[in-house]
């Protein structure tokens, strides 16, 4: 049996969260909304010295409840905090033992302090298997060449201090089963940043795009087997691995989602309680007002993201296999963050289109949870094809 019942030790780290979210993001959020780009280094050098309130990476359902919390404050800013990040996930995801200790530990040691995953191209999306980046061998060294967009903390990551996984294949004749992740330090020669992206929200987070020329590394910062295998007809190595990354990857983003639903939601119920009115639990569809049945369509919308999301979140702390599971989560909490905040705007009226409030903010802030990590669509597809036993040439 799953259960959800939190500690008092887990509770009071999920409290210090929501305290953080109130004090330390909300005041800020608008301002680092209309200032893209530039840093909030005072709050990244406060949230730095308080990364031993709870653990600084997790797999566990409390982290994940925490990132939930940080979103509700500021889901750009819960993307400037340090910390391993998705970075952090993939090598939790595909690395060795040895691995998780040489760069995992080190984020609670004092750096590095970013983990960014590089592996959208400009002509490689959702299709990771066309990834065009090459890293050759050479001696006791990896030599990477290629470009990354859509990196996340890629600037924090190459430029100030951390690390950066990057998948290239390692041999293109081999499709699949050549695709590898490596680890890139920062200040690594041959790794720059070559532009910031502009986007529609999570302005507070840098999302970089990032070229590697002759970028040597050491021939041990591959994660995993260095060797080319397929498994079977359908599956390889190498983009098990990938796979196995997002299966990480995809519960924390869910996590986000549901924090900017909620932000949204509370303000919708809040602004309606001011104004005297209530909504009214436990009546027939039939006899409630039309605001009723909205705002209870959203928090049924919020519930079942959230109990994907602890579902998928809790069989990866326990290292079972959750692909479907958190391709359930990431789609269903893509769906519902961008159900619910466009609702919360177009009840509000003017007040949710205003930029007095957040409540837009959070409209654009949380679409991207529909998008990166693998789109709605993509998930959707690999929900389908794990439940009708299809293969990916299958069903496209």
């Amino acid at each position: 049996m799953i259960d959800f019942e939190l500690s008092p030790e887990e509770q009071a780290i999920l409290e210090q969260a929501h305290e953080d979210a109130v004090k330390l993001y909300r005041p800020i959020a608008r301002y680092y909304d209309e200032h893209e780009h530039e840093s909030p280094d005072e709050f990244i050098d406060t949230m730095w010295a308080k990364r031993g309130e709870g653990a600084l990476f997790g797999l566990g359902v409390t982290a994940a409840l925490r990132i939930e919390e940080t979103c509700w404050g500021d889901a750009g800013l819960m993307l400037v905090s340090p910390g391993p990040g998705l970075g952090g996930a993939a090598v939790m995801a595909t690395g060795t033992a040895d691995q998780h200790k040489r760069f995992l530990t080190r984020f609670n040691e004092g750096e590095p302090k970013w983990g960014a995953m590089a592996m959208t191209e400009p002509s490689c999306g959702s299709d990771t298997a066309a990834i065009q980046t090459t890293a050759v061998q050479d001696g006791n060294e990896w030599v990477l060449n290629g470009e990354k967009i859509f990196v996340t903390w890629g600037k924090r990551a190459v430029e100030q201090a951390g690390i950066v996984i990057v998948w290239a294949t390692v041999d293109k004749s081999a499709g699949r089963a050549g695709m590898k992740s490596f680890v890139v330090e920062c200040g690594t020669p041959g790794m720059k940043v070559e532009k910031l992206e502009h986007k529609l929200g999570i302005k507070a987070s840098d999302t970089a795009t990032v070229v590697f020329e002759d970028c040597r590394i050491p021939f041990e910062n591959i994660l995993g087997s260095p060797e080319v295998r397929k498994l079977d007809k359908t599956k390889t190595e190498g983009f098990k691995k990938a796979m196995a990354t997002f299966d990480a990857t995809r519960p924390i983003v869910a996590a986000m989602a549901l924090g900017v639903g909620r932000a949204a939601l509370d303000f919708v119920k809040e602004t309606l309680e001011k104004d005297g009115i209530e909504i009214r639990y436990g009546l027939p569809r039939n006899k409630l007002t039309s605001i009723e049945r909205d705002v209870m369509d959203m928090e049924a919308n919020y519930k079942a993201a959230k109990m994907l999301m602890m579902r998928a979140t809790w069989m990866m702390s326990q290292l079972l296999p959750n692909s479907i599971e958190s391709s359930m989560a990431k789609a269903k909490a893509g769906l519902a963050v961008t159900k619910i905040t466009q609702k919360a705007v177009e009840l509000m009226g003017p007040l949710g289109y205003s930029r007095k409030y957040l409540l837009e903010k959070w409209m654009r802030d949380g679409k991207i949870n529909d998008l990166f990590e693998g789109t709605g669509q993509i998930n959707m597809l690999v929900v389908a094809r794990r439940v009708l036993g299809f293969s990916r040439d299958q069903l496209k």
